[in-house]
């Protein structure tokens, strides 16, 4: 005689699992900006202009600093020497295209707080920062 098969769960645990992936796209360019802006502040507290200008900075303005003769670690550490406890708060992030900006509060140790606008462009599948600081 044949057995019946349970597959009513079988088949529920079936559609749980491919609903589960079907829902993942990966993270949002919102996300991935506040991310790459997170990894920012940790290179910068670090002190990490290689990962800086390997990952963080965008080529684009790692080739303006190069075309005045100025290597992009030796500018960061020059402009970064004396930034201590840097922190940054990032709010609005807004995204077109390739681009994005990212309104951010900025704040060091002994220095006065500042409100800016990061400007980012997407390369690859991540974002970097093509602009360090546009103060409004």
């Amino acid at each position: 005689m044949l057995r019946r098969v349970a597959t009513r769960p079988v088949l529920l645990a079936l559609a749980a699992c491919l609903l589960a992936g079907c829902g993942e796209s990966g993270p949002t360019d919102e996300e991935r900006v506040r991310a790459t802006l997170a990894d920012f502040q940790r290179a910068t507290r670090a002190r990490d202009y290689r990962t800086l200008c390997d990952r963080i900075i965008a080529p684009e303005l790692i080739d303006s600093l190069e075309q005045i003769g100025l290597p992009c670690e030796m500018a960061l550490q020059k402009a970064f020497e004396d930034v201590e406890d840097p922190q940054l708060t990032v709010g609005a992030i807004e995204v077109e295209d390739g681009r994005a900006t990212a309104e951010v509060r900025s704040s060091a140790a002994g220095e006065s707080p500042s409100q800016d606008t990061v400007e980012l462009v997407r390369v690859g599948d991540g974002w970097r920062i093509a602009s360090l600081a546009a103060t409004r």
